[in-house]
């Protein structure tokens, strides 16, 4: 897995290049595509709201198939049938995949579970007081989202209104949702403090996307400017839903008042019926009136002219924003813009001289030591992400996600002191990745994985004495201890 100037301590955690994510559109982001953006680099969800869980667990073997990587699951409960969602949550905990996703109404005890499982625990919101709540509950990422996104919309403020407020408040990843469909909006959102973005329409509009021809075509042919924010879909939702769809004749009224008590069919998919003002939207199994059917599609729909495969949408966004980034005035460090009030630690500046003298490390040698640490802590946040795949059920793989997790909460403490020290971050990943997966035996990478953490222990005790900052001293013990802990635990495995 390459290292790109995207990459940050999202894609660490969820065990990605870039940090782009595949909405988990209901219906549409099947393991097709969620196969094909994982393996561009991305992360992807499968939308599973009131699916059985027979095809939630045939969909999830159907990406293993195709993919070693971590993907996740999106659930809506609020749309889902108690039973029905006890028994989709059910299956997910038992495939143990990588993430899942929860939207509209906040579950606490599903939350819990998930967390409980080792898996990550992700919450979109629309709203700041929403996205506080969700932290408090366990929700380990949020994606705020923006009133311009495709699909059901939580909230009715603007993105760039709203992200300033989510990122200012947390304390876990914030990716963007809404309105980003090229790497220039995708800069946009991480220059404001996100971390990445969750993105639906530009990949619906892909070949691997399980929407119908019709609807991708719409997307291809929307112009600026055009959708509309309604409630008019609303069948199989709790009332006053709102949803950001391309205009048709629903939304043009000619269908008469969408909460008549008349049920009118207007196609099939299967042999279940599709409903005049239902949220389903066309799909390639569906037969029927696809004009009068919910055509999601955010505001961005009128900047895609094309459908493409998802793997060159997603590089081009890619390529896009990291080019955005580079332009000298944006100052992108770890992908997430630097707060004013976060001044660097004086105690490495003003008495850089004295910190020498006294036998404390300069500001030189802590970026140097924080950038080798860096590149390993990145190495191994990869391999244990590798090994949790391949280690199945069981004990191993409990204790590779943990450690996977813990991998990855470092490089994000690293690069806050990088920053924090103005310095630059190095973009590699060190050559511990390449020379572990070398390594075909799993006890014997394992092995091969523990010596690696034995030698940033080395480092960490050699380095922390030297450190005047308490902060970061305290961080530097942490994390010593935590690769302590961590080596113990791969121990137990291998004996």
């Amino acid at each position: 897995m390459t290292t790109t100037r995207l990459h940050n301590s999202v894609c660490d955690l969820l065990g990605c290049e870039y940090p782009i994510v595949l909405a988990g559109m209901g219906g549409v982001a099947r393991s097709e595509l969620v196969s094909a953006v994982t393996l561009a680099g991305g992360f992807g969800f499968l939308g599973m709201v009131r699916e059985s869980p027979q095809l939630i667990e045939e969909e999830i073997a159907a990406v293993r198939g195709r993919t070693g990587r971590e993907f996740g699951v999106s659930l809506i409960p609020a749309a889902t049938e108690p039973d029905l969602f006890e028994a989709e949550l059910a299956a997910c905990l038992k495939a143990r995949v990588g993430a899942v996703a929860l939207f509209w109404d906040l579950s606490e005890k599903a939350l819990k579970r998930i967390r409980d499982a080792g898996i990550l625990a992700v919450c979109q919101v629309g709203s700041a007081a929403e996205a506080e709540a969700a932290q408090k509950a366990g929700a380990q990422i949020l994606i705020a989202q923006g009133v311009q996104a495709g699909g059901h919309v939580r909230g009715r403020e603007d993105l760039w209104s709203l992200l300033p407020k989510v990122v200012a408040n947390a304390h876990v990843p914030v990716l963007a949702a809404g309105a980003i469909a090229d790497g220039r909006t995708l800069a946009k959102a991480m220059r404001m403090g996100a971390d990445g973005a969750s993105i639906g329409t530009a990949f619906l509009a892909t070949k691997e996307s399980f929407a119908h021809d019709y609807h991708k075509q719409r997307i291809v042919e929307a112009k600026p400017g055009t959708t509309v924010h309604t409630d008019a879909f609303h069948v199989n939702w709790p009332r006053g839903a709102f949803v950001r769809v391309l205009p048709n004749s629903v939304t043009a009224g000619k269908h008469g008042d969408p909460y008549t008590d008349d049920r009118k069919p207007i196609g099939k998919e299967g042999e279940r019926t599709i409903w005049l003002f239902s949220t389903d939207s066309p799909l390639r199994s569906m037969t029927g009136d696809f004009e009068a059917m919910a055509l999601y599609g955010g505001e961005a729909s009128g900047e895609i002219t094309a459908i493409v495969s998802a793997g060159e949408r997603l590089r081009t966004i890619a390529a896009e924003a990291e080019a955005a980034l580079s332009e000298p005035q944006a100052d992108t460090r770890a992908g997430r813009a630097v707060p004013e009030t976060e001044s660097a630690s004086p105690v490495c500046y003003a008495r850089e001289g004295d910190d020498a003298y006294m036998g404390y490390a300069t500001r030189e040698e802590l970026l140097a030591f924080l950038n080798e640490l860096l590149e390993a802590e990145r190495a191994g946040a990869r391999v244990t992400a590798r090994m949790t795949v391949e280690a199945g059920n069981g004990d191993a793989r409990t204790v590779m996600r943990d450690v996977q997790r813990d991998e990855a909460r470092w490089c994000a403490m690293l690069l806050k002191w990088i920053n924090r020290l103005e310095g630059e971050a190095s973009p590699r990943t060190g050559a511990f990745y390449e020379k572990c997966m070398a390594i075909a035996d799993y006890s014997e990478r394992l092995a091969f994985l523990n010596r690696g953490q034995g030698w940033v222990v080395r480092k960490l005790r050699e380095m922390t004495p030297k450190v005047r900052d308490d902060a970061m001293h305290a961080d530097f013990t942490e994390m010593l201890k935590s690769h302590e802990t961590n080596i113990a635990r791969a121990n137990q495995l291998l004996t």
